[in-house]
């Protein structure tokens, strides 16, 4: 298994790292075990304090790890400098709320009484080391926004982290362990995928977490079903973005593109299949096709870049195969679909019509700067074609009907339903999805109590 910084602007390999052996992930075991002991007992005035501090050294290394994260995948730099920012608001997010959201709860006391207790409540502990497994696309975020409320929940992490984004995940553990956290509480595993399935069977390792592809949330989910182990996955998403007569076609225009081809098209949240009402769908599509076709490609290193590469060669030739079989089966390719001829991963911000549930980039991921474009009669055609879909993680719609709104937010099958805006991920509200896009929640209080044991503390008469 290769470890190693491969710049997608060049496909030039600029470091490699040797796998971990046996040894030494028993040993980081065994510190992530012992230290969970200790680390538990801690306050959580300790823990913000810990916590707030790794977010100020995040704010100072903001350039430097911006640089780095965009050298190993690509997205452009002041879009990785803001994944630093975004993620240092989360760890002071949850240093100034996790108390509260953790505190005790007293059930009604007509409960109590009738349950023949004098007192009872209910308390959140920490379960134990926790083994994360974590994506290259938001190298930073996808890790904070775990790290954070586990570790102020007095869990302990593992990072198994996305193979081509070494020096990401080596800088996040130097970070928590800069930050004054003890050396076995946020511990990166620099292993191959192939490791995982041992670590998640071992008995000190207490629930995971991944975000990722389909087939990694079925091998972890498997594994940790057979341990009767706790897991949260975040899976693939093909977010519906519906727009309807009364939208503002200008805006809806405007922000769809953002949303497509945010992070060089590669996130699970990017809106990517656009559902136009037909009495807008000629404007929006006119308006949405100029904005994608004015975007500047180019290198991700110079500040008005819009879009980068995509990530691996493997990542373009699996967006090219969608492509073409779209092509083959009738598309219609409004702008973009081939890849230019620079070095680099490149492929163009592109939008396809014309899109029929036989063509595969109907029912799969399309993880790059590719729009579908469908027109829908109606509502119910809309929603119909938003849920025709194995993914179910947001959504985005754009209406100034209060009645449409509440339609959507009943019917469409997503875990969130975004109105007149794009779908972002923040601290304050849960996130996650339905169907294949996974289970579980992050972010916010559902967040943090996923990984904490639930306790009832029951006292007799």
């Amino acid at each position: 298994m290769s470890i190693a910084t491969v710049n997608p602007a060049s496909g030039e390999t600029l470091k490699t790292y040797e796998a971990m052996g046996e040894e030494e992930i028993e040993r980081r075991l065994q510190l992530a075990e012992a230290t969970f002991r200790t680390y538990r007992t801690t306050s959580f005035a300790e823990r913000a304090g810990l916590m707030n501090r790794a977010g100020d050294l995040l704010d100072e290394d903001q350039d430097e790890i911006g640089r780095v994260m965009t050298t190993e995948m690509g997205k452009p730099v002041n879009q990785a400098r803001a994944e630093a920012a975004k993620c240092a608001k989360a760890m002071r997010w949850y240093a100034e709320h996790a108390e509260e959201l953790l505190a005790d709860e007293e059930p009604a006391e007509a409960d109590v009484k009738d349950s023949g207790a004098s007192r009872a409540l209910v308390r959140y502990r920490p379960l134990g080391p926790v083994l994360a497994v974590m994506p290259w696309n938001f190298p930073l975020w996808q890790v904070v926004r775990f790290a954070a409320p586990a570790l102020m929940a007095g869990n302990v992490g593992l990072l198994k982290h996305a193979s081509n984004v070494p020096q990401t995940a080596l800088y996040l553990e130097d970070l928590f362990h800069r930050a004054g956290f003890a050396e076995g509480c946020f511990q990166t595993l620099l292993i191959g995928s192939g490791a995982v399935d041992d670590i998640l069977r071992d008995d000190r390792v207490r629930a995971a977490t991944l975000t990722g592809s389909e087939p990694a949330g079925r091998a972890v989910a498997s594994t940790a079903g057979e341990m009767i182990k706790k897991t949260v996955l975040e899976l693939g998403g093909s977010d519906p973005f519906i727009v309807m007569p009364s939208a503002d076609i200008d805006r809806a225009a405007r922000v769809a593109v953002t949303a497509r081809v945010q992070n060089n098209g590669q996130s699970c949240i990017a809106a990517k299949r656009f559902i136009v009402h037909t009495d807008v769908h000629d404007a929006f599509a006119e308006r949405f096709v100029a904005g994608m076709e004015a975007l500047k490609v180019g290198d991700p290193m110079q500040e008005d870049t819009e879009v980068g590469p995509l990530s691996s060669e493997r990542g373009r030739a699996d967006l090219e195969e969608l492509v073409d079989d779209a092509r083959r089966g009738g598309a219609r390719v409004l702008c973009g679909g081939e890849r230019p001829d620079r070095p680099g991963w490149y492929y163009p911000p592109t939008v396809l019509a014309g899109i029929t549930r036989e063509m595969r980039i109907h029912r799969e991921e399309a993880f790059g700067p590719v729009a579908t474009l469908y027109r829908a009669d109606d509502l119910d055609e809309a929603v119909l074609i938003a849920n025709d879909s194995p993914f179910g993680l947001s959504s985005n719609v754009w209406t100034r009907d209060e009645n449409e709104v509440d339609r959507f937010v009943r019917d469409l099958d997503a875990g969130g339903v975004y109105v007149n805006g794009m779908t972002a991920s923040h601290p304050a509200f849960p996130f996650g999805g339905v169907k294949r896009s996974g289970y579980g929640r992050e972010l916010s209080g559902h967040g943090i109590r996923e990984f904490c044991n639930i306790t009832t503390v029951w006292h007799g008469a």
